[in-house]
C-alpha cells in the first residue's frame, strides 16, 4: 500500500538537543499509527514538524506521495493534516460555534457553521450543541468540539497528542469509535499516548522514539503493555505499590469544608470532610471538573477556609497563606503545571527558588542564595531524570512531561509533612510515571501524609491506601483502597455514595 505520509532521515536540533536524529517513518491510509517515546524522546517536535510548527534542519516528508513542507499550520490543513493538541485552546466565555469559526481562515455565517458542527459531530457519533457555552462543558465535550474543529477540514492524516488523558472511560470508548469510523474511511491516524492498554486496543502499528532516534517498531496487538514500556526506556520498569507504613497521627484534617465557586465555571466545594495520617496515600478520584482544582486551592492556601475547616497537625491553617502553610510542612503541586506550578519564562532554578526558599533554606536576611538554588534545581533535575540542557533552561522549553517530572520533585525533595498532588503523573510515560508513583508512597512510608487526586482509576488502586471520590463538590466517604471493585467506584464517582 502506498504510505499517506513518508518522513525519511528528518532531523531537528535546538541549542543543547537534538530532538529528531535522522527519523523515518510510515504511517498508511487508514492506519491508527502510535508513536511512543519517554517525555523528551522526540514524540513532539516530530507532530510540530509534521503539523508545520517547526521547520525540519534536514529529511523530506512526502503527503500522498507528493513532497510535503508545511511553513504553517494553515499550509498543512491545506494539505489535508489536522491536529487535536493535548491542552485545549478554547475559550469559555465563547460558544462552540464562536470557538470552531475562531480556528478557522475563512469561516462561513455562525448560522451555516453551525449546521455543520451538528451534521459533521453527528456523523461520527460526538454531540455537541453549537450553541452552548464552552465554560459550561465537561472535559469531555471540551474535546469533542477540538475533533470536531479538525473533521469540519475532512483530514486525510488526523495527529492526536494525549487525547484521553481528562476523559471519563465511556468518553473513551466513544472517542475510539469515532475513530475506528475515521479509519474504515481511510483516514490515518497518529496517536500520541502513554497509556499503553489503549494503544493496544486501538493501534495497528508503533514506531518507538528513544533520546530523537527511531530505535524500533511494535505490534500493539501482540505486545504487551510492559514490553512496549520498557522498548521506549530501554530498560526494566520497577513497579509501584501502595506505601506499607502503619498510619500514623492525623496531619490533615479537613472539617465540612464550604466554598463557592471561584468564577461562572467554577465548582463549589460542598461539606467535604477528611482525615488523612501520617504514613497514608489518600487518593482523590473524580471526572475533571468537580471540584479538583478547588480543593487543591483550599489545601494549598491560594483560597482560604472558614475558621476551623483545615487544620494540620491539629491546629488551624484554613486561614493561612500558601508560604505560611508551605513553612509548616503543607506542600501542593497543582494540575496546570505551565503557568500555574511553574512560572513559563523563568529558569529552572528560579522556579526550584520560589517554592523552595523557606523550605531549602535559600533566601537569609533578604538575600537570595543563587547557588543554593542551582544546587537545588539540579538534585530534581538528576533525582526525578529531568531531560534539559541545564538548570537555566526556562520551563517553557521543557516537554509537558520533563515539567511535570520537575514540579512534583520539586515538591517532593522539600521533604514535606503533607504533601497535595493533582494529576501528579499526567502526560509523563510509563517509567516515569512508575518512578513518581513510588517517590509518593516512598514519602508517604517516611511519614508524610499524601493526597493524590487524580482522573487515573488504575493510578490510584496502585498506590492509594485509602479512596475517596469527588463528585459535583462533594466528597464520599473515604473507603480503604485495597478491594474496591469498578462498580463500587462507578457509583462512588457518580455521586451516590457522597458524604
Amino acid at each position: 500500500m502506498t504510505p499517506l505520509l513518508q518522513i525519511d532521515g528528518l532531523t531537528k536540533a535546538y541549542p543543547g538537543v537534538v530532538a529528531n536524529d535522522d527519523v523515518s517513518l510510515t504511517v498508511l491510509p487508514g492506519e491508527v499509527h502510535a508513536l511512543l517515546g519517554e517525555n523528551g524522546a522526540g514524540k513532539s517536535t516530530l507532530v510540530k514538524a509534521i503539523y508545520g510548527l517547526v521547520a525540519p534542519d534536514s529529511g523530506t516528508m512526502t503527503l500522498e506521495g507528493r513532497p510535503f513542507v508545511p511553513a504553517s499550520p494553515h499550509a498543512a490543513r491545506a494539505a489535508g493534516v489536522g491536529m487535536v493538541f493535548q491542552h485545549f485552546s478554547l475559550w469559555g466565555a465563547l460558544s462552540v460555534a464562536e470557538n470552531v469559526a475562531l480556528g478557522m481562515e475563512d469561516p462561513p455565517p455562525l448560522r451555516d457553521l453551525a449546521r455543520r458542527i451538528r451534521d459533521v459531530s453527528a456523523e461520527y457519533g460526538l454531540p455537541l450543541d453549537p450553541a452552548r457555552l464552552v465554560g459550561d462543558l465537561s472535559a469531555g465535550e471540551r474535546q469533542r468540539v477540538e475533533i470536531v474543529r479538525c473533521l469540519l477540514g475532512r483530514p486525510r492524516l488526523l495527529v492526536m497528542d494525549e487525547p484521553t488523558s481528562v476523559l471519563t472511560p465511556q468518553e473513551v470508548d466513544a472517542l475510539f469509535a469515532t475513530l475506528g469510523k475515521l479509519s474504515a474511511e481511510g483516514t490515518a491516524i497518529l496517536y500520541i499516548s502513554h497509556k499503553l492498554e489503549e494503544i493496544r486496543a486501538l493501534c495497528d502499528r508503533a514506531t518507538i522514539l528513544r533520546r530523537g532516534r527511531v530505535v524500533g517498531t511494535a505490534d500493539p496487538k501482540a505486545d504487551s503493555a510492559r514490553a512496549m514500556a520498557e522498548a521506549m526506556v530501554g530498560g526494566t520498569i520497577p513497579e509501584a505499590r501502595p506505601a506499607q507504613a502503619a498510619p500514623g497521627a492525623v496531619r490533615l484534617e479537613v472539617r465540612a469544608l464550604s466554598l463557592p465557586a471561584p468564577d461562572a465555571f467554577g465548582t463549589a466545594l460542598r461539606d467535604v470532610s477528611f482525615q488523612v495520617r501520617a504514613g497514608e496515600v489518600l487518593g482523590i478520584g473524580g471526572v475533571a471538573g468537580n471540584g479538583q482544582d478547588e480543593l487543591l486551592a483550599a489545601l494549598s492556601g491560594e483560597r482560604r477556609s472558614p475558621p476551623g475547616a483545615v487544620l494540620m497537625d491539629g491546629g488551624q491553617a484554613g486561614h493561612l497563606p500558601p508560604p505560611a502553610r508551605r513553612r509548616l510542612g503543607l506542600l501542593s503541586a497543582p494540575e496546570e503545571r505551565l503557568g500555574h506550578a511553574a512560572a513559563p519564562a523563568m529558569t529552572l532554578t528560579e522556579n526550584a527558588l520560589m517554592t523552595g526558599a523557606a523550605r531549602r533554606g535559600l533566601v537569609r536576611r533578604g538575600l537570595v542564595s543563587w547557588k543554593g538554588a542551582r544546587r537545588f534545581a539540579r538534585e530534581v533535575i538528576e533525582g526525578f531524570d529531568v531531560r534539559t540542557p541545564s538548570t537555566e533552561t526556562p520551563a517553557r522549553a521543557l516537554s509537558g512531561g520533563n515539567l511535570q517530572k520537575f514540579v512534583i520533585g520539586r515538591e517532593i525533595l522539600q521533604d514535606p509533612q503533607v504533601l497535595v498532588v493533582n494529576q501528579p503523573t499526567w502526560g509523563v510515560d510509563a517509567s516515569a510515571a512508575s518512578a513518581i508513583r513510588r517517590a509518593l508512597t516512598d514519602l508517604a512510608e517516611g511519614g508524610a501524609a499524601v493526597v493524590v487526586i487524580s482522573q487515573d482509576l488504575d493510578e490510584l488502586l496502585e498506590i492509594a491506601t485509602r479512596f475517596a471520590a469527588l463528585a459535583g463538590g462533594r466528597l464520599s466517604t473515604a473507603v480503604p483502597a485495597a478491594g474496591l471493585t469498578l462498580d463500587r467506584i462507578g457509583l462512588m464517582l457518580g455521586g451516590a455514595e457522597a458524604a
